[in-house]
C-alpha cells in the first residue's frame, strides 16, 4: 500500500438484518390488525354493499403487502449481507400501505 492510500473499512452488518426483519414483522402485524379492524367495522351493525366491497379491497391490499413483506423477510434471513430492496418492491410496499390506510379510514368514516 502506498502511504496516503485510503482503505475502505470492511462492512460489519452486526444485528442490522435482524432488526430489519423484526421491523418487517411488526409492520405486517400492524397491517393485519388494521385489516381485522376494517372487517369488524364493515360487518358491525348494518352491513352494506359498499362496506363489503371496501372490506374486500382492504383484504386484497393486506394480502399483497403480506406477500411482499414475507419475500423481504426471507431474503433478509437467507444471507448475512442481503441485497437492497428493489425500487419496484419498495414502491409497491409504500402504495399498498397507503392504500390500506385509506381503506381503513374510509370504513371508519
Amino acid at each position: 500500500m502506498s502511504p496516503g492510500a485510503v482503505t475502505e473499512p470492511v462492512r460489519d452488518p452486526g444485528l442490522q438484518p435482524e432488526r430489519t426483519r423484526l421491523a418487517w414483522r411488526r409492520t405486517t402485524l400492524s397491517g393485519t390488525v388494521a385489516a381485522v379492524l376494517a372487517v369488524k367495522t364493515a360487518l358491525h351493525g348494518q352491513v352494506s354493499v359498499v362496506g363489503i366491497v371496501v372490506c374486500a379491497l382492504c383484504f386484497g391490499l393486506w394480502l399483497g403487502f403480506l406477500a411482499l413483506a414475507h419475500r423481504r423477510i426471507r431474503v433478509l434471513a437467507a444471507s448475512a449481507e442481503p441485497g437492497a430492496l428493489a425500487p419496484r418492491h419498495a414502491t409497491a410496499t409504500v402504495l399498498l400501505t397507503v392504500a390500506l390506510a385509506v381503506c381503513g379510514a374510509a370504513l371508519v368514516l
